[in-house]
């Protein structure tokens, strides 16, 4: 197994010549996430602003109501961004393996929202949130640590699909994931510690950074799984 600087570098020379389409890449979720903001926010201060009185009345219903409605919107965000993260690691795997050459931005980050992809990673997502739930009601240690185990899954399903050419059972892919990751999990956990100071650089750039550094992130990544020991 590469150590984490071979692994980034590897990674650096995906990009290599190929930073503008991959930031233009990570740029359409951004896109899209402030338009989807924008189309809930603003019908919501119209509404606020013609119902100020009747919203801060002390009513039963208005109480408890944030909670649920901004779990469920992270829930939901998360899943959104789930969907172009995976499509961005995915591209990056097939560049690091010479499947591919050149990335289209505006198509490669819309390849799971494809069948047989689409479902997949919904119910990936799905599963793995609940099993990650389910484990952090013991302690949020063992939650995160769930979170590393199953970090995989999308790899193994793209992986086993693009090679038999059958659709993998969803399960199956968290399972391989799990015994996949067993030994590695520490290395990828410092692997993420490994790219704090461009996390502060990027944040201190008002998060433009970020534009450039997420594809960094999923190019790594897709280094790290390629290079992990399979039999």
């Amino acid at each position: 197994m590469k150590s984490n600087a071979e692994l980034r570098a590897e990674a650096r020379q995906m990009l290599k010549g190929r930073w503008k389409e991959s930031v233009l890449m990570n740029l359409v979720p951004v896109l899209i996430t402030f338009a989807i903001i924008a189309i809930i926010t603003i019908p919501a201060i119209l509404f606020l602003s013609q119902n100020f009185q009747a919203i801060n009345e002390p009513t039963a219903y208005n109480t408890g109501s944030d909670g649920s409605s901004g779990s469920s919107s992270g829930f939901i965000s998360g899943l959104i961004t789930t969907f172009f993260t995976v499509a961005m690691s995915w591209t990056f795997l097939d560049i690091l393996r010479g499947k591919k050459e050149i990335i289209r931005p505006f198509r490669d980050v819309f390849r799971t929202f494809r069948a047989p992809y689409a479902l997949a990673v919904l119910v990936i997502y799905l599963l793995t949130a609940i099993f990650q739930f389910l484990w952090t009601l013991l302690l949020v240690i063992p939650g995160i640590i769930k979170g590393y185990s199953y970090s995989q899954s999308y790899f193994i399903y793209y992986d086993t699909y693009e090679k038999t050419g059958e659709t993998p059972r969803y399960l199956d892919s968290i399972t391989a994931s799990r015994h996949l990751m067993d030994g590695f999990k520490a290395k990828l956990f410092f692997l993420d510690l490994s790219f704090i100071g461009w996390h502060i650089l990027s944040f201190l750039t008002l998060g433009i950074g970020y534009l450039w550094l997420m594809p960094y992130i999923y190019a790594t990544k897709a280094a790290f799984y390629d290079n992990l020991p399979k039999e």
